[in-house]
């Protein structure tokens, strides 16, 4: 029987895959084969601490962030971890640099446009969606 993974280790995965995705980078850097990297990510293997400072080291982000989960509205309030969630998806980081190097905001509105139609709020395709209009200021 396999053993559980703590959340915590899930967490910290995720959130090094995301970085390491973002960078392009790690296991060389950092000494391990893509595949333990891959564990690490997945929460199977636990990152000892001294490793741990040195992946964030080479990600150029503090230890702290890799177990921050939780987004904040702009009142301070705990949103949860829809953005790491989101982030942790297959080609999300991928999407979203090519989405930043859109010059042009009328691509950019297009393109979720496109995406939320593609998409119900389950996830799902849509077939046949019907376009959502928006106002010229982007509100809708």
């Amino acid at each position: 029987m396999p053993k559980a993974v703590h959340p915590i280790d899930r967490m910290v995965g995720l959130n090094i895959r995301i970085f390491r995705l973002a960078k392009d980078m790690l296991g060389k850097a950092i000494g391990v084969s893509f595949q333990q990297v891959q564990k690490y990510e997945s929460g199977h293997n636990r990152v000892g601490s001294s490793r741990l400072s040195r992946i964030a080291e080479t990600l150029g982000v503090p230890v702290s962030r890799l177990f921050d989960n939780e987004t904040r509205t702009a009142d301070g309030h705990v949103n949860g971890a829809l953005v790491t969630d989101l982030l942790a998806a297959p080609y999300a980081v991928q999407m979203l640099r090519a989405f930043g190097g859109m010059a042009n905001n009328d691509v950019r509105r297009s393109f979720v446009d496109l995406m939320e139609c593609l998409c119900d709020a389950d996830g799902k395709p849509v077939r046949g969606a019907k376009r959502r209009t928006r106002s010229k200021t982007g509100d809708h």
